[in-house]
């Protein structure tokens, strides 16, 4: 049984397509709005607010049933991105700006121990379960949040600027534990402080060579240690000075979505900075080598791991269809049509855009499933865990909306 909402989205986009069968940039905003305030942000606000203690509770069943009440702080930051953006970028909605509120309250009253560091995951009233001691994830999402609020209300930003400073100072002292004892460096942290620098410069204009200095520092780490010119790739983890760790599982692991989406980081660095030609080279460079590496050719979508050298991946999901790779693609796919004009990469999102809504969406009950097996099929039809929210999804959609508005 189809929803009103899931009929006209059906009937926009048949009168949207052109006859090649293909989603045209200027649609995009109405198909993305469309999208997003009818099925996917509803959901989120029907089932994950919670009225009782604050925040976003993300353990959800199919039709939002609750399944776990303990609370993803990282949810707490990346939730209170995705409402305040809805709010500036899509909807002058009020309660997406309540949404983001009470997400960023939540975390200023629960999301942080005595020492400072942000916990991982705590109970819906807001009592710790989880501390990790080797990530400052938790910080960068709350930072990350905090700032998209201030950057749509015109608050004031100090918040969100003091946390991400902590976190940034955490990993400098070396005080994290380290996840490997073999001396290495991980492409995911230089990767999340360009995003979350780039929305802190954006809340606060005033320190805009401050942000700039560091993301020039981060995307020079990124092209130095993980792109990899002889095999065409981006990799996961390296020795410090870049040196290939091929010798363990480790060392071969590509993980397409993530290197993609580190890929329109750096091209969106380029737009805004408009002199930055060459970021803008370096992530077209690092989209077209995982695209390759990503594409399932056989059954469609972005595929989770490959290991660089051929060998069998050591991961047991290795070769599943995760939700977020297929948003990042259409993102990357996205912005290199935007700045090149070429069809190449309209068609690329065309496919990547296509191929997750056919299998993704659930017309039923609205939103995306977050897991399927290599053929498409679902593997569980839950809607939302302490990793999957309302995040990936609504920002490929608001990033959409808001390159090609």
């Amino acid at each position: 049984m189809l929803l009103k909402s899931d009929t006209l989205w059906m009937n926009t986009l048949k009168n949207l397509i052109d006859e090649r069968h293909m989603i045209l940039p200027e649609h995009i905003p109405t198909l993305f709005k469309e999208e997003l305030t009818t099925s996917i942000l509803p959901f989120w606000l029907k089932h994950g607010l919670d009225p009782v203690h604050g925040g976003m509770l993300t353990g959800l069943g199919r039709d939002g049933s609750l399944l776990e009440s303990d609370k993803s702080i990282w949810f707490q930051g990346r939730a209170a991105w995705t409402f305040a953006t809805a709010y500036r970028v899509a909807r002058k909605n009020e309660e997406y700006l309540l949404v983001a509120k009470s997400c960023l309250d939540f975390l200023k009253n629960h999301g942080q121990d005595d020492d400072g560091r942000f916990f991982f995951r705590v109970s819906r009233e807001g009592n710790p379960v989880i501390k990790r001691s080797r990530y400052v994830f938790s910080e960068l999402f709350a930072a990350l949040g905090g700032a998209a609020y201030a950057r749509t209300t015109g608050e004031d930003s100090s918040w969100a600027e003091t946390i991400f400073d902590q976190a940034l100072g955490t990993v400098e002292a070396g005080i994290l534990q380290p996840k490997f004892l073999r001396p290495s460096e991980g492409f995911a942290l230089p990767m999340i402080v360009i995003a979350v620098a780039q929305e802190l410069r954006a809340a606060n204009p005033k320190r805009t060579k401050h942000y700039n200095a560091l993301i020039d520092q981060l995307i020079e780490k990124i092209q130095r240690l993980f792109v990899n010119e002889e095999h065409r790739c981006v990799l996961e983890q390296t020795g410090i000075d870049g040196t290939p760790q091929f010798d363990h599982f480790e060392g071969r692991l590509l993980n397409p979505g993530h290197a993609i989406e580190g890929a329109w980081f750096i091209m969106k660095e380029a737009r805004l900075r408009r002199d930055r030609d060459d970021y803008f080279s370096l992530g077209k460079k690092m989209l077209d080598w995982m695209w390759e590496w990503g594409w399932d050719r056989e059954y469609g979508g972005i595929i989770y791991f490959r290991d660089v050298l051929g060998h069998p991946s050591h991961e047991y999901w290795h070769d599943m269809k995760f939700w977020w790779p297929q948003t990042e693609a259409v993102i990357a796919t996205l912005l290199a049509y935007h700045q090149t004009g070429d069809d190449h990469y309209l068609t690329l999102f065309n496919q990547a855009y296509d191929w997750a809504l056919r299998h993704f969406k659930d017309e039923r009950y609205g939103e995306w499933y977050g897991y399927l097996h290599r053929d498409g099929s679902l593997s569980v039809d839950l809607k939302g865990n302490l990793y999957k929210g309302p995040f990936h999804i609504p920002r490929m959609f608001l990033e959409g909306i808001e390159l090609f508005s």
